[in-house]
């Protein structure tokens, strides 16, 4: 097959197809009609010389050929998108660039609000979708689908660049009135307290995994799905919580709150920023990131 008679074109038919697994919901994704992606789905079948995709059912199901093929094929859709995005100088006065990025409600409150509420009046045609991290995350992000996934470090995917956002410390936070915020806090006194915990669905928080190892008793009174909620579920009870620091902060103005160091020690807390290797030189990107990292740092 000699490049110069194939149709690229066909390789982001291809992409589709084998994310939506169906010609209708591919069409749909290309804003194409079906009879249109049933062409290219014929015409790829003759290229590769091999059926690609074979309906079973209701369901298209991939040769083997089509799954090898079908890395490859997202990595060069990744490549050529990035190369697009970045074939103009970036302007963010002017630009009406729309980025996606993963991040959970704590980085949104602390580094992406701020750089939304700035691009508000000086880049007012740039647009922001914020998703919360899942378990399909990566893949996203590797079929360019993402621009950039926000977590700690050790949560990063292989095989791609990351930066370090910030670093972050954790405090303990209660209601004001709380008589365990009247002195130091002793380990027996966190075992003995009533807890406010945050259960992530895809894996356990940062600070959950280094609690859990270190083997305490807790009594976990509530659990919650959202880091910003945690300091909502204080005030009036004497219920503690292990939260960000900087969030702690953020509240601390809002609610009747009293802050307090842990009774044992936790590491620093590393949250990275993550792109798609084929986005290392996107203008647009490098914008986006270094103004999360200016916001972060107030």
């Amino acid at each position: 097959m000699r490049l110069d008679r194939f149709d690229l074109n066909l390789l982001v038919a291809f992409h589709a197809l084998m994310e939506a697994r169906s010609v209708t919901r591919a069409a749909e994704r290309l804003h194409l009609t079906q009879p249109a992606m049933s062409a290219a789905l014929r015409r790829l079948r003759e290229s590769f010389n091999d059926p690609l995709l074979v309906a079973t059912g209701k369901q298209m199901i991939p040769t083997p050929h089509a799954l090898e093929l079908a890395p490859r094929v997202a990595e060069i859709v990744a490549t050529t998108q990035a190369l697009m995005a970045g074939s103009t100088l970036f302007d963010p006065e002017t630009s009406r660039r729309s980025f996606r990025i993963a991040a959970s409600d704590y980085v949104t409150s602390i580094a992406v609000q701020p750089l939304l509420t700035e691009m508000a009046t000086r880049s007012p045609g740039i647009r922001c979708s914020v998703i919360a991290p899942h378990a399909g995350v990566t893949g996203e992000m590797e079929r360019g689908d993402l621009d950039c996934i926000i977590s700690p470090e050790q949560f990063q995917a292989q095989g791609h660049p990351a930066e370090l956002l910030f670093e972050e410390d954790h405090v303990l936070l209660g209601w004001s009135e709380n008589p365990l915020f009247a002195r130091p806090i002793t380990e027996a006194d966190y075992q003995m307290a009533g807890h406010v915990v945050v259960e992530l669905s895809n894996q356990p928080a940062f600070v959950e995994q280094h609690v859990r190892a270190r083997g305490y008793t807790r009594r976990i009174e509530v659990t919650v799905t959202s880091f910003t909620l945690v300091p909502w579920l204080l005030p009036g009870t004497q219920r503690i919580a292990l939260v960000h620091a900087r969030l702690a902060r953020l509240f601390m103005d809002k609610l009747p709150l009293a802050m307090a160091p842990p009774p044992f020690p936790l590491p620093k807390m590393r949250e990275m920023i993550q792109f798609n290797r084929t986005r290392a030189l996107d203008a647009g990107l490098i914008w986006f990131r270094d103004g999360l990292r200016r916001h972060a740092e107030n």
